[in-house]
């Protein structure tokens, strides 16, 4: 391991707003969040597969009366979204450093009041649907985390994958769908984003690739 690599890794163990194996409460902040991590009451937005924590953070500045959370498993990605939220003094946001898929242990029912996902890894081939984030697995384990009506957000430059995700909501009778679009950039949802952008999402749009966007909930 690179020594930029422990160092980071370093940071992170001291950093209060990492939560992650070692500490205490990580395996204590599931129902927790507001009352201990926060210690307010107010609204929890999180985003899986934050990556560097760009989205989060850039919530987190835009609203500072909601409570922001990113969740990866990369300890060198979380550092960089952690230390810049650190220096620049934001308080209503934090980072989960865990794989996805034991999510529901560190969140109780009704603690999220919005979900996104964002960008996430598309795993093209049909035998790896049940790791896509918006798969049926991943949504029967998002939804009792979600407040009555809290919304779930998904943005992703992968074509596959967006239609595959759209089909399977529109499927669904417990998911009414907001909005979406396939060229974000040119719709009437781009402003309520602030122009925040993750890495890769600049990456992508650079390339010329169209944002695709979704809002949905479920009923």
């Amino acid at each position: 391991m690179s020594r930029k690599k422990l160092v980071r890794f370093q940071e992170n163990d001291e950093n209060p707003n990492v939560i992650q194996a070692g500490k205490p409460l990580f395996d204590t902040i599931k129902g927790n969040w507001n009352d201990v991590q926060f210690q307010n009451h107010n609204p929890i937005v999180v985003e899986l597969a934050c990556g560097r924590g760009e989205f989060t953070v850039g919530l987190a500045r835009n609203f500072p009366n909601q409570n922001f959370i990113g969740v990866d498993i990369k300890g060198s990605r979380i550092w960089k979204g952690s230390s810049t939220a650190t220096a620049e003094g934001i308080h209503n946001v934090s980072f989960l450093r865990t794989q996805i898929e034991l999510l529901e242990k560190y969140f109780a029912a009704d603690e999220i009041s919005e979900l996104w996902i964002t960008f996430p890894d598309p795993f093209p081939r049909d035998g790896d649907e049940k790791r896509r984030l918006t798969s049926p697995r991943f949504l029967e384990m998002y939804k009792p985390m979600l407040k009555k009506d809290g919304f779930l957000h998904f943005k992703t430059d992968n074509t596959d994958l967006f239609n595959y995700s759209l089909d399977l909501f529109q499927s669904r009778e417990d998911i009414e769908i907001i909005g979406f679009t396939h060229d974000f950039y040119q719709s009437e949802w781009k402003d309520d984003h602030f122009g925040i952008q993750t890495r890769y999402e600049k990456m992508f749009s650079d390339k010329g690739e169209k944002i695709k966007y979704l809002k949905c909930r479920f009923i």
